[in-house]
This record gives structure tokens, C-alpha cells and sequence, in this order.
């Protein structure tokens, strides 16, 4: 094959719809240069067309440590710092300021129930009418009497606007035990339980890490949320979203600007053209906003302290751009 063809779109060459030399030409390796392939092509960028989710993480320290968390969250780990009240507040004025229609505020961490402004953040969110999303895995943080409490004031006030994502890696105990620690499964679905009670809208995050068919998945899924009594629909993508696993060895391909048309893609469907993620660093005077929730750490995806700088378009530099969010389809929003 002539070396035009490849040029068309480094991806389908690593997937094997394109098969010929794969070395460098641009006199760079992969992931190295913000706007050039390995290849010497444009790489593909994506503009903040469509906002819908402003995410916050509230910081990295967990009360787990799973084996592979892509933002290595962890009971020691405080690289991002607990996000304030009034950190949060400052950026929903900055919303309306920019007018960007948003819908939905998230929150993020490590475990977002280990933040003690959790609680009074969410309300501050709601109370400007936006519908909010926490992540969470419902294990003991979430479970302590004052966040209960607290949960139960939010939904009487503000009802379904209100929704908590639970992380279960896997329908069964044992795989995800495997991942997040012996009986971690039980005291996730005892929090399930309780907010099942409480009326508090659920949806479900998991993993396709262990060779399953998404049909068997969400099939697995369906069993658990039927033996429950839980709400939650398995075969509704938004309600129990499956995540493709996050591995930065793996081989991926670097995705072009020809890559939207080959394959079929539309950049608007991509994380970055529809959220960002405010952060607060260790030492930092002020959190900073980063294109990504996937790439919290990552400097070149840091856009600046304000919404206004974060409205700069997103070049798919690193690769979860192609594997999780391109390839894989994946988002971190409903």
C-alpha cells in the first residue's frame, strides 16, 4: 500500500483495517507532540460545542484502594485537595456569567463522601436549578450518620434532580472483590439498599474488564438489580454504564483529523466537545479547570484557573483520548 493510505487515519491501521510500515515519519513518537502524529498528520482536535456537565473533583483521597483506579485515588493520596463551598460557588457564578447552558454538575473524586462540603456543594448546585450526579461507591463515607442526613433533606427538597452513580465494577462479588478489596461488595450494595429506601435515584458504573459480552454483562446487571428490588435499568447505557478499562501501556492508535470521516465519528460526541473538570491541586492557591475527568493530572490538559480559558478547543493528545472516548465511545456523564 502506498503511504497516503495510512495518512487517512493512523486508527484503522492499529485495528487492522489498514495494514502496512508504521514508522515514524513526523520525527516525533506517539502522544509526544500536541498537534502532530507520530505520523506527521494533523491531530484531531475537539472544540467545547455543546456544554452539558461541569464535573468537580473533590479530591482524591478514598476510603479504598482499587487496583487499577485510573486517578490512582487511594487513602493517602491528596494530590488534589478537598474542593471548598465556595470554590463551587464562585465557578456556578462563573456559568451563568459564560451562558453555557450546562444541565449537570458532577462530582467526582476519589470518594466524593470523604469531602465534608459534599453535602452543602450539591445543594448549592441544585438550588441554580441544575441537575446534579455524585459518584460514589456507597461504602461507609457515604453511610455516616451526617451524610445521610444530608442526603435525605437534598432528595425531599430537589426529589430526581438529585442522582447517585455507584460504582460496581462487576455483578458479581468475587470479580469485584477482586478489584476494590474483599467484602467491598457487600458494603456496596448495603449502601444501595439504604438509598433504595431513602428514594434516592441510582444509576450504576462498571467495568468490562474481564471478557464478558455487554449482553452477559447487562444481563448479570438486570439479576442483581432484580434479587435488590433496585430501580435501575440494565440495558439503558446511561443508567448502568459499562467503562471500557483505562491501561496507559496498551497500544493505542493516535486519532487524525481524517479519523472523524473514516471512521464515522463526530467529534461532538466526544467527552471534551460537551464537559470539563475543575480541580485543586496540593499547594495550589486556586483550582484550574482540566479538559477531562479522565486526565486530572496531565499539565498539557490543564486550561487555566477560569471557564473562559477552558472554552479553548482540546487536541487528542494522550491515549484515552482514542482508546476510551473516540474508540471505545465512552463518557463519564449520563
Amino acid at each position: 500500500m502506498a503511504g497516503g493510505a495510512l495518512r487517512r487515519c493512523d486508527a484503522l491501521g492499529k485495528f487492522g483495517l489498514i495494514m502496512e510500515d508504521q514508522s515514524p515519519e513526523g520525527g516525533y513518537g506517539k502522544f509526544d507532540h500536541p498537534l502532530i502524529t507520530a505520523k506527521g498528520e494533523e491531530r484531531a482536535r475537539v472544540a467545547l460545542s455543546d456544554p452539558q456537565t461541569l464535573w468537580f473533583n473533590t479530591g482524591t483521597l478514598c476510603n479504598i484502594e482499587c487496583v487499577n483506579c485510573y486517578i490512582e485515588s487511594s487513602p493517602s493520596n491528596d494530590r488534589l485537595v478537598y474542593i471548598t463551598t465556595a470554590e463551587v460557588v464562585d465557578y456556578l457564578d462563573q456559568l451563568e456569567a459564560r451562558d453555557w447552558g450546562v444541565r449537570e454538575i458532577g462530582f467526582t473524586g476519589g470518594e466524593p463522601f470523604m469531602n465534608p462540603d459534599i453535602i452543602e456543594m450539591a445543594r448549592a448546585a441544585l438550588e441554580r436549578g441544575y441537575e446534579v450526579l455524585i459518584l460514589t461507591n456507597a461504602m461507609r463515607p457515604m453511610m455516616r450518620p451526617r451524610m445521610r442526613a444530608g442526603l435525605e433533606a437534598l432528595v425531599a427538597d430537589f426529589g430526581d434532580r438529585l442522582t447517585l452513580r455507584i460504582s460496581v465494577d462487576h455483578w458479581s462479588a468475587a470479580f469485584h472483590d477482586q478489584e476494590r478489596g474483599a467484602g467491598s461488595f457487600d458494603l456496596t450494595i448495603k449502601g444501595m439498599e439504604w438509598l433504595r429506601d431513602a428514594g434516592i435515584q441510582m444509576t450504576v458504573a462498571g467495568r468490562t474488564m474481564w471478557g464478558e459480552s455487554d449482553a452477559d454483562a447487562r444481563q448479570g446487571f438486570a439479576r442483581l438489580y432484580a434479587m435488590h428490588r433496585f430501580t435501575i435499568d440494565a440495558e439503558d447505557a446511561g443508567k448502568t454504564v459499562l467503562f471500557p478499562e483505562m491501561d496507559e501501556k496498551v497500544d493505542v492508535p493516535e486519532i487524525t483529523t481524517a479519523c472523524w470521516g473514516i471512521l464515522g465519528k463526530d467529534p461532538g460526541g466526544v467527552m471534551c466537545s460537551s464537559s470539563r473538570m475543575v480541580v485543586k491541586r496540593k499547594g495550589a492557591l486556586r483550582p484550574a479547570v482540566v479538559a477531562c475527568t479522565l486526565l486530572p493530572y496531565e499539565p498539557q490538559f490543564e486550561m487555566g484557573e477560569t471557564l473562559e480559558q477552558a472554552e479553548n478547543a482540546v487536541q487528542l493528545n494522550h491515549p484515552h483520548c482514542a482508546k476510551f472516548c473516540v474508540l471505545g465511545g465512552a463518557s463519564c456523564s449520563a
